[in-house]
């Protein structure tokens, strides 16, 4: 899997959506097997400030690169 990350500059919420005032972090992993995850996290805050942090840790937490089997 390569990691590739797009932030449009016209939308730094990129990824984010807000959900009744919680802010969600939605994003999806295509595999070297060619499926695909979508993932999706609360982060656990109505603070839009906070959600861009956690939502920067989540994508940083990713793999970049993995060896198929």
């Amino acid at each position: 899997m390569h990691t590739s990350i797009r932030f449009p500059e016209s939308n730094p919420n990129h990824h984010l959506w807000s959900n009744h005032g919680t802010w969600w972090c939605h994003f999806t992993v295509h595999r070297a097997d060619f499926t695909k995850q979508r993932i999706r996290r609360n982060t656990g805050t109505r603070r839009l400030d906070e959600a861009r942090q956690i939502r920067d840790f989540l994508l940083a937490a990713l793999p970049t690169t993995t060896t198929a089997a």
